[in-house]
């Protein structure tokens, strides 16, 4: 289980550092980490396998930032039938001992932009299905992170050209479904691009979901998912050199043909992750509101219309889920999308002792930083300023990292074994 830190409640839960609200901080761990619990990827997959007769040869393929997890689960549920396979995650990710003594390569990939890791682990996938006995059956997990971690380019892109198309949508505004369409086409193995590599091969997929709607055609980019709509990204307002590049890669798909996708099982997804936080803080006593409202907004302005909402409500735990996103400025600070989200908030609640919020990736990253997100209160902003840091510039600049760092509000899980996009937790006392 991860160790969910800020400096107003310590490592040990029996210990307390700061007796202003830490009961209720910690109380809001508690459910986070309840939540992370719940959809972990080696519990999943472990369980589903369980319940499915292994094959006498498996070849196992991981992708994602659950990747490491749930290879584990595999190999926890059908261990001597797995005979090989590939593990790619992120940096940091993995125990690639642990996996190569179990007869499994491994290899990291870059994240949130595609790296050099990432051209190599789209040449090692390949390599690995171009040789695989005809008789094998490839079982593939796949979650979140899978867009950035491997990848074989389009139309003749370099690694320079691919970074900089992934730099530009991260900070475009523009919602993940049209980030991941303007990825596949300018990818050979996504879209369902993975298909033609399989050789007819019998194939189980086990998902972990990270988009809206659990659509497997987007998680991922759809490795083994044709997309039919795929054209539509033409039609997005792109600058010239990414609308060339895209126009490239959809003429180089045109003439391929189109196996049907494996059987695929989505094993969680944010709604899982809801349930399993509700049912956490209702068993510490709080009444419990989840919100059906999918959160795609601008982080700033989303943080702004929470706390508002939080002020506005009975007392109890509230719920959102989703994945906002940030128009970065020229040169942005420290911080990622839910810190940017927590600080906005922490600005409309200053002074109120009865608010908590707190905003943070399921897979315990959130932006180009190791902190999960951040848990912010009525004092977050009085605490920052004893270091000198003013809430609205460091809002302007994105840099909300630094500050919700000297206020003590970040939250560091370390790697989580799932992905399942965002949760805010709000908290407003009777």
């Amino acid at each position: 289980m991860p160790k969910l830190i800020t400096s107003h409640v310590s490592q040990d839960p029996g210990v307390v550092t700061d007796a202003t609200g830490a009961d209720q901080r910690r109380h809001l761990l508690t459910v986070f980490s309840a939540a992370l619990d719940a959809v972990g990827g080696r519990h999943l997959v472990a369980e589903h396998l369980a319940s499915v007769a292994a094959p006498q040869q498996a070849i196992l393929i991981a992708v994602g930032k659950a990747a490491g997890a749930m290879a584990q689960g595999a190999l926890d549920a059908w261990g001597p039938a797995i005979q090989g396979g590939l593990v790619i995650s992120k940096p940091g990710h993995l125990d690639c001992f642990a996996l190569a003594s179990q007869g499994l390569d491994s290899i990291e990939g870059s994240h949130p932009v595609p790296g050099p890791g990432s051209l190599r682990a789209g040449e090692r996938l390949l390599g690995l299905l171009g040789g695989l006995p005809r008789g094998a059956e490839i079982l593939f997990l796949i979650s979140g992170g899978a867009s950035s971690l491997v990848e074989v380019p389009a139309g003749g892109l370099g690694l320079e050209e691919l970074a900089r198309a992934n730099r530009w949508l991260l900070g475009s505004g523009l919602d993940i479904g049209r980030m991941n369409r303007v990825r596949k086409a300018l990818s050979r193995i996504k879209a369902g691009g993975l298909l033609g590599w399989l050789g007819g091969r019998k194939a189980r997929v086990l998902l972990i979901s990270d988009v809206p709607g659990d659509d497997p055609a987007v998680i991922g980019s759809g490795l083994l998912v044709p997309d039919p709509a795929l054209s539509a990204v033409a039609g997005l307002d792109l600058p010239p050199w990414l609308a060339q590049a895209v126009r490239v890669g959809l003429a180089e798909r045109a003439g391929r043909p189109r196996p049907e996708a494996p059987p695929l099982r989505i094993l969680a997804g944010l709604d899982h992750a809801k349930q399993a936080a509700a049912e956490a803080g209702r068993q510490i006593g709080y009444t419990v509101q989840i919100h059906s409202e999918f959160l795609d907004g601008e982080a700033g302005e989303t943080g702004q219309r929470l706390a508002g909402v939080l002020a506005s409500s009975e007392p109890g735990l509230h719920l959102w889920g989703g994945e906002t996103t940030v128009r970065l400025p020229p040169d942005p600070g420290r911080g990622g999308r839910n810190q940017h989200l927590a600080l906005a908030a922490a600005l409309e609640i200053r002074g109120r002792d009865d608010l908590l919020l707190l905003a943070a990736g399921t897979d315990g990253t959130d932006g180009p930083t190791e902190d999960a997100g951040a848990l912010v209160d009525g004092a977050t902003l009085d605490r920052a300023a004893v270091e000198g840091l003013d809430g609205e510039g460091c809002l302007a600049r994105a840099d909300a990292g630094t500050l919700l760092e000297a206020a003590g509000d970040l939250i560091r899980t370390g790697p989580t074994g799932t992905n399942v996009m965002d949760l805010v937790l709000g908290l407003r006392l009777g």
